[in-house]
């Protein structure tokens, strides 16, 4: 199987959240090209339709009336595409080919500001929206934007994950219940990145990589499979990691395609960004494996960011031994 790489995330089996794990280290590494070209087959967008449904009606004629009458409703499934809960058979990892479009970002300026940090995320939403929702509409998923928040506190959030930092922990976390990315100021490691942007997109992309794992059904599977395992049981920590490391390498690939595409992802921010992920277990206070080494964290994100393919990045499918 694929070299593995990894996120940031955490993934608490609690209301539902996924959380990331904070940023630690931050050594430099080599840097690679992202080795794509610039150009990927064009996917349709499905768009969602819906329609007021009428009830029909049964005309009967006799010789001396015509009397109307009304048909029991019956019930019909929402038209739109629907999530589907796998996770290693998810449609998502249909086509081997599949991978995000290279479509250029406009990025406003990062500045470590509240306000700055705001329309910074939320420019970035914009661009993994128009990346996304191509992917998604192409193999017949759902798509929405997430919802953002950027408190200057986690103290200040009060969220159908948890209140507070009693379940988030230290890191910026997705909550599937209310589909919102939480980036509070005073967890993305300001102190220690600066005003290099790379890090705090790859932040975003891997938060918005779990928000791709819910609408594709990934999530639901992911929460059955784990709780019939045990959440703290060898079987349930080693899914959890699963799950992380998928959500790293979907940020590796969004941070290579958005590289090459000619917008305000230069390869500057790209080589922060491939610096930048030395994170992990291995860093871990509460000393549990639920989101790998802080090796495969490195390797699954340079994997995504280098080969974006869909199929590269199903962690689902990897060898045990590369999702440590």
């Amino acid at each position: 199987m694929i070299v593995a790489v990894a996120i940031i995330g955490i993934v608490a089996v609690v209301g539902g959240l996924v959380a990331a794990v904070a940023l630690a280290g931050g050594g430099s590494r080599h840097v690679a090209d992202a080795g794509y070209s610039s150009t990927y087959p064009t996917y349709s967008t499905t768009e969602e339709t819906t329609s007021e449904t009428t009830e029909p009606e049964e005309t009967t004629t006799s010789a001396t009336r015509t009397t109307t009458e009304r048909a029991t409703p019956t019930s019909q499934t929402p038209s739109g595409p629907r999530s589907v809960p796998r996770t290693g058979d998810n449609p998502l990892f249909g086509r081997a080919d599949y991978g995000l479009q290279n479509i250029p970002c406009s990025l406003t300026r990062w500045a470590t500001d509240q306000n700055s940090v705001q329309r910074f995320f939320q420019s970035g939403i914009a661009c993994l929206d128009a990346m996304w929702s191509r992917m998604l509409g192409a193999v017949d998923l759902p798509f929405e934007s997430p919802n953002l928040s950027v408190p200057r506190s986690i103290s200040e959030s009060s969220t159908p994950c948890g209140s507070g930092g009693t379940t988030t922990g230290v890191t910026p976390f997705y909550c599937p219940t209310n589909n919102t990315i939480y980036m509070p100021m005073d967890r993305i490691e300001i102190e220690t990145w600066g005003n290099h942007p790379g890090p705090y997109l790859s932040i975003l992309a891997h938060e918005y990589g779990h928000h791709v794992q819910n609408l594709s059904g990934i999530t639901e599977a992911y929460g059955d499979q784990r709780y019939d395992a045990g959440a703290d049981s060898a079987a349930g920590l080693e899914l959890s990691r699963r799950m992380e490391l998928e959500a790293q390498c979907f940020s590796g690939m969004f941070l290579g395609s958005a590289s090459v595409s000619g917008g305000s992802v230069d390869k500057n921010i790209y080589n922060e960004a491939w610096n930048a992920q030395d994170r992990g277990d291995d860093y871990a206070r509460n000393g549990k494996r639920d989101h790998g080494s802080a090796r495969h964290n490195i390797s699954w994100w340079q994997h995504g960011a280098t080969k974006n393919r869909n199929q590269q990045c199903n962690t689902w499918l990897a060898a045990s031994s590369d999702v440590s």
